[in-house]
């Protein structure tokens, strides 16, 4: 780990206003690499069981290939895609042997030791980077609306409130193989925030908000004050909510 900063991390979850709870997260640190980690958040659809079953499937794989990851010559970038393959075959299997339709999005981020990051994402779960609370960079959904807003059809604004923001033009455990969009970041530094969330989080809040909310505030109370805050403006409707935040304290906070 780079000097000049920590890690301090923190997850979140909670069903929302739903019956049942198809989101999942996970943040593993490195069985063997210290300062090696690795977020991965999941948004199951398809049914009761059939949702949870889909982000289950996405946390197993998740395990499996971080233990054998080795940092120091493996391709980040090609393991994330690994991860997103696999998980979206195992889905697939899942559903031949099921009733329901399992779905799920994929939110994953890994920090290697020497400070390099990379992510990976397939559908509407979001991973963003803040540098304080500018923020660097976010996800673009793989969403009808986000398609609206990238032709200049719709602001972002109107994209959050539009009657069909709910539609994946692509997401793990489908009949088409999944959209996998990669980032990279040669350097994180003291005072970098990531986060990763479904959209039973980001849905009720602006990128600013965000970004204030997580350089104010420690990792835990800012998991802890998004869901509040978002189980407030969901008003009674909201979806599960789940998120997994990352951040770089300088050394000495």
């Amino acid at each position: 780990m780079p000097k000049g900063y920590r890690l301090t991390a923190s997850t979140g979850i909670h069903k929302g206003d739903r019956d049942y709870q198809q989101d999942q997260v996970l943040l593993l640190s490195h069985p063997r690499v210290s300062g090696c980690v690795l977020a991965v958040l999941a948004d199951g659809m398809g049914g009761r069981s059939g949702g949870r079953k889909a982000s289950d499937q996405v946390m197993m794989t998740a395990r499996q290939l971080f233990e054998r990851y080795a940092p120091e010559t493996d391709d980040a970038v090609a393991a994330l895609k690994q991860l997103v393959e696999e998980a979206h075959t195992v889905i697939k299997l899942t559903a031949v042997s099921s009733e329901e339709e399992p779905h799920s999005t994929i939110a994953a981020f890994l920090i290697n030791p020497g400070g390099d990051c990379y992510w990976a994402h397939a559908g509407d779960s979001r991973i963003y980077h803040y540098r304080g609370a500018k923020l660097i960079k976010r996800s673009m959904d793989h969403s009808y609306v986000q398609a609206l807003v990238d032709r200049g059809e719709l602001t972002e604004e109107q994209a959050n409130v539009h009657p069909q923001s709910n539609i994946l033009l692509g997401c793990l455990g489908t009949e088409s193989d999944p959209p996998i969009s990669t980032h990279f970041i040669s350097q994180l530094h003291a005072g970098d925030i990531l986060m990763a969330c479904s959209d039973g989080v980001w849905h009720y809040f602006t990128s600013d908000e965000i970004g204030s909310i997580l350089s104010s505030l420690s990792a835990r109370e800012a998991t802890e004050f998004l869901i509040e805050k978002a189980r407030s403006r969901g008003q009674g409707g909201g979806d599960n909510l789940s998120l997994v935040v990352v951040k770089l304290e300088p050394l000495g906070c």
